[in-house]
């Protein structure tokens, strides 16, 4: 079996899964995200349910909607936690108690390998980066509330070996810009839908934060879940924070793969995707130059402490160009207080940056720090769709926090590498 299909076979109390069986796995967590909570609630009283099958389960997170910036939005928030209270909701990480739920729960060791969890949102594919594989269930997570499961196709998996190690100054979020225009420009060959994308060879040489933006891009091309084999370096963060035991899974070495790709990285240069979609992906040198008038560095693909720490080692000692507005959104409380007690966060601030609370800033559909009509845009967005920022003709580039960090501080989309 592949990981993942160990996962769901281990999950659902079978010895073996293969694509295709129906399973109802018994999830370790299973997570709402705040701008859904109302709807399933209101769903579940108007069928009499009041009680969820497994409180102790849930996980409710406030990370879409950290800042109130409407009336509604307060309103929601005030709803979220007389529902937590109502429910028995013990894990409920509200504004300034957790963070981006597709980050800090692997931060922290809420998550670990060889979990699984349920989650309304499409990016539960983040748990791949510490081993474990969440399932976007989209607005029938209220029937996980109120059942503690839900039926589960087992996926296919499609295989990717990465060779050779990445140049100084290429980060992991440029492997997943080049490798989605690889498959759409047919140099590899691969349907992801509804499929698992799982990660093999040279490895070793991703952190936790590389390996949470290996699997940021493959989601935006339908991509179900993603996986990353745990290093060893991962299994000693596990141990280190695991608030339980784990048991790391790994395919075995005659699990069937629905496909088997190999991507070269050894010579890849830092990427941009250019507006319209993520497989736009060109080389940081085809773009260099285009003027910018906005700027993001964050959400579940660029977020962890060691991206804040690469755009910070480019804007210590600088300032950003006048033209720009820059917007940080750390991933969690954790790496919040660590900016400030470092030393980062000054950088941030002296260098003019904006900084938001943890959570998902402008990525979700630019709720705050939005563009105008005609502003271009340069960020580590999970996506860059016409109208994600605000304005629907608005230009939207996508980086590496350090190609972000460089074309802030140079006012147009640069390649980090020159200003070091």
């Amino acid at each position: 079996m592949t990981a993942v299909e160990k996962v769901l076979a281990a999950k659902s109390g079978r010895n073996s899964v293969k694509p295709g069986d129906v399973v109802s796995p018994d999830p370790d967590y299973i997570m709402i995200h705040d701008g859904v909570v109302m709807a399933a609630k209101r769903e579940l009283d108007a069928l009499g349910i009041t009680r969820l099958a497994t409180p102790d389960k849930v996980m409710m997170v406030t990370d879409h909607d950290v800042i109130y910036g409407s009336a509604r939005a307060a309103e929601r928030g005030a709803f979220n936690r007389k529902a937590a209270a109502q429910w028995g909701v013990k894990n409920f990480f509200d504004v300034g108690r957790g963070g981006h739920g597709h980050i800090f729960p692997m931060e922290s060791g809420l998550l670990l390998p060889g979990m699984f969890y349920f989650d309304n949102d499409r990016h539960a594919t983040n748990a791949g980066a510490i081993g474990a594989f969440g399932f976007r269930m989209g607005t029938e997570i209220s029937r996980v509330l109120a059942t503690g499961t839900n039926w589960v196709m087992v996926p296919k998996t499609v295989r990717l070996t990465l060779k050779g190690r990445l140049q100084s100054g290429v980060h992991a979020r440029d492997v997943g810009f080049h490798f989605a225009a690889m498959l759409k420009q047919e140099k590899l060959s691969a349907d992801l839908d509804y499929r698992v994308l799982e990660y093999a060879g040279d490895l070793e040489q991703f952190d936790l934060a590389s390996r949470a933006a290996l699997c940021s891009t493959p989601t935006e091309i339908r991509a179900y879940g993603v996986f990353v084999p745990p290093s060893q370096a991962i299994i000693e963060h596990a141990r280190a924070r695991g608030q339980r035991l784990f048991t790391a899974v790994y395919s075995d070495a005659d699990a069937a793969y629905d496909a088997d790709l190999m991507l070269d990285i050894s010579r890849l240069e830092p990427q941009v995707s250019l507006p319209g979609s993520v497989e736009n992906a060109v080389d940081v040198s085809k773009v260099e130059g285009t003027v910018i008038d906005h700027a993001f560095i964050g959400s579940c693909g660029s977020g962890m402490w060691e991206d804040l720490v690469t755009a910070a080692s480019i804007l210590k000692g600088r300032r950003l160009a006048p033209n720009v507005r820059l917007f940080v959104a750390p991933g969690s409380e954790t790496t919040n207080r660590r900016l400030a007690s470092e030393g980062l966060l000054g950088i941030f601030i002296e260098a003019g940056a904006v900084m938001l609370p943890p959570g998902c800033g402008p990525c979700n559909d630019a709720v705050i720090g939005p563009v105008h009509s005609g502003e271009v845009s340069m960020s580590t967005a999970t996506n860059n769709n016409a109208g994600r920022f605000g304005a629907k003709d608005a230009q939207l580039y996508l980086g590496s926090p350090a190609t972000v960090a460089a074309s802030a501080v140079a006012g147009k989309i640069t390649d980090a590498r020159k200003l070091n």
